[in-house]
């Protein structure tokens, strides 16, 4: 399977957080089925962020592509930079944002 034309879904405060992230999914749902929910390309506006929000029934990893991010992991605050990776197991919280000086991108 093959996908090449994306929409860009553009968010604003999303979870609580601040400014403008961009989604870019890589596969729909159709695709996906039930073995993950979202594999997605996000990229978050200058000083924007997704608010710190819980993970109930399904885990969630980033990997950072550009720029540098603060991390939040269950109330511990890391900076991230291209190359990091994270993960959120079910049950945890996690929230990001952009605190470099261009967009960040990251996986998701």
């Amino acid at each position: 399977m093959i996908t090449r034309t994306r929409s860009i879904e553009h968010y604003t405060e999303r979870c609580g957080g601040k400014g403008t992230m961009h989604i870019e999914r890589l596969l729909d749902e159709a695709h996906v089925n039930s073995h993950v929910k979202m594999y997605a390309k996000e990229t978050i506006d200058v000083h924007s962020s997704l608010g710190v929000h819980p993970h109930r029934e399904d885990g969630e990893c980033y990997f950072i592509l550009q720029g540098t991010a603060k991390y939040n992991d269950n109330g511990t605050e890391v900076i991230l930079t291209a190359g990091d990776c994270t993960f959120t197991p079910a049950g945890e919280c996690h929230g990001i944002e952009n605190i470099a000086r261009n967009r960040s991108s990251l996986w998701r």
